[in-house]
């Protein structure tokens, strides 16, 4: 696939304790097949469908003790720009922009309201090779406590613009790059557990639901929400038995009426 455009979702990856069990639960789940682990990158680990690289897993550094989490890079085309992007809109670099062999450049940043991310600038490596297909990268969503604070953010680093959900009930709305939506953005209620961060949820796509959370749940995932079917498919919430929260979603098999959403000037 060709360069995402800026503040595209472009790169997924989790850092696990026992990669080993990552990737068994993944391709049990998800049927990945894995590459061999890049040593020189602390035994960095790409995930495949089809021969298409969809993800990747990776242990922490010696002495990091970091719980499982999957993160979503967005693309830049210059993240020595967007670094300073990030720290001029009130965000934090957690990692300043790094050169990863000719692969591309990376960072770690935090928003205002503490959700966690990565910025990819590609090089050799321009992201995923497959989306919206069994196995691969589907959606996001920024899960965050302070969505004003979120809101701002992103789209002053990125060139998003807005639309909301016409709902009074939900505070919801969807980061869009031209005519394309890319993100979703969730206020995070009192449904959800103080002790659980804001975060950004990752969606991969399955061709049912159902079995692919029989199939997680088998292997020791807890489901949290779902399966629900919804104009955007049927889904589901898990966290893997390492404690990585990620959904499931079969795109095809949908319920209701699309919503009604209204820009945000």
């Amino acid at each position: 696939m060709a360069v995402q455009p800026e503040g595209a979702p472009c790169w997924a990856d989790a850092m696990f304790p026992d990669p080993e069990a990552a990737k068994s639960f993944y391709g049990a789940v998800l049927g990945w097949t894995f590459g061999g682990a890049a040593e020189e990158y602390g035994n960095y680990t790409q995930a495949y469908v089809d021969g298409r690289a969809v993800a990747a897993v990776v242990p922490p550094m010696p002495g990091q003790e970091t719980p499982a989490a999957w993160c979503l890079y967005l693309a830049s085309p210059d993240a020595a720009a967007t670094a300073a992007k990030i720290r001029d809109n009130g965000g934090e670099t957690l990692m300043d922009p790094m050169r990863v062999g000719d692969f591309g450049t990376m960072l770690m940043a935090r928003d205002p309201s503490g959700v966690v991310f990565g910025v990819w600038q590609a090089d050799s490596h321009e992201g995923f090779g497959a989306q919206g297909v069994p196995g691969a990268y589907c959606w996001a969503e920024v899960f965050t406590r302070e969505p004003e604070r979120a809101d701002a953010f992103f789209s002053a680093v990125f060139p998003y613009s807005m639309m909301r959900m016409a709902d009074e009930h939900v505070d919801f709305r969807v980061y869009n790059l031209g005519d394309r939506t890319v993100l979703g953005r969730m206020r995070m209620g009192d449904d959800f557990p103080p002790e659980v961060p804001p975060h950004v949820n990752v969606y991969f796509t399955v061709a049912d639901c159902d079995a692919a959370v029989a199939r997680a749940t088998e292997r020791g995932a807890v489901l949290r929400f779902g399966p629900m079917s919804m104009p955007f498919g049927r889904f589901a919430a898990l966290t893997d038995p390492q404690g990585a929260a990620f959904s499931v979603i079969d795109v095809d098999t949908t319920e209701g009426e699309m919503p009604r959403m209204s820009p945000v000037s």
